[in-house]
């Protein structure tokens, strides 16, 4: 009960972010049938996948004429950002590789910054309570966007192209714990500033990721309790 009682915890705290990835599920479940992906490519996408800048940036390429290499090309440089996301959590997911590699499929933005506890940690029930809740939001978003695209029209006249940022924006909030994050974030903003007018879209996200370098901490090492006490929640 006390393991439930954690991944609840990561749940609830995913609860009102998940309404605006539902949200952008239909976005892309739209996108992706007027782009000519059908109905079944985009839901097996949202599935296998779960990352929507990605996804959106295969849909959006599609859409205007690009070719399928360009569309994966797009995807590969904004999914880059979850190389340094990976590592960041590597130490706290434990088992097996298949169990470790199932429980990364969760990791997404909005499950990381709900899970830093800060200083290199990560609580893992609360990653995985939160990543799952937001991949059903994705997956059922997307379901509904194919479904009942022709019923929803354009998503942009909802005002949905300025949820992402919001939230983002929200999340980014709660990471600024301390001088080195908040020299960081500017850093970040000044760099895709910069580099915007002149680079493709989603060179400027890749741009940007430099500025984490400012603000690497080193993860603090735990006893083998603490590292037991995480393999069993």
């Amino acid at each position: 009960m006390g393991s439930w009682r954690r991944y609840r915890t990561g749940v609830r705290a995913a609860a009102p972010l998940a309404v605006a990835v539902g949200a952008f599920g239909i976005s892309y479940g739209v996108l992706a049938r007027e782009a000519g992906m059908g109905w079944l490519a985009p839901l097996v996408m949202s599935a296998t996948t779960f990352a929507g800048s990605a996804q959106f940036a295969v849909a959006s390429v599609l859409g205007a004429g690009g070719g399928v290499a360009a569309a994966c090309v797009a995807a590969i440089l904004l999914n880059a950002r979850y190389a340094p996301i990976g590592m960041s959590v590597a130490g706290t997911l434990h088992g097996g590789f298949l169990k470790r590699l199932a429980e990364a499929q969760l990791v997404v933005d909005e499950s990381w910054a709900l899970s830093n506890r800060g200083g290199g940690r990560f609580d893992r029930s609360t990653l995985i309570g939160a990543g799952s809740l937001l991949y059903l939001a994705w997956v059922a978003g997307t379901t509904a966007g194919v479904a009942g695209g022709n019923l929803i029209g354009d998503p942009n006249n909802l005002g949905l192209d300025a949820a992402f940022p919001a939230l983002f924006l929200a999340l980014l909030w709660g990471q600024l714990r301390s001088r080195r994050a908040v020299v960081a974030a500017l850093c970040g903003a000044a760099i895709a500033l910069a580099v915007t007018p002149f680079a493709k879209p989603g060179i400027p996200l890749i741009a940007a990721c430099v500025a984490c370098l400012t603000g690497w901490e080193g993860r603090p090492r735990q006893s083998r309790s603490e590292l037991a006490a995480e393999e069993a929640g």
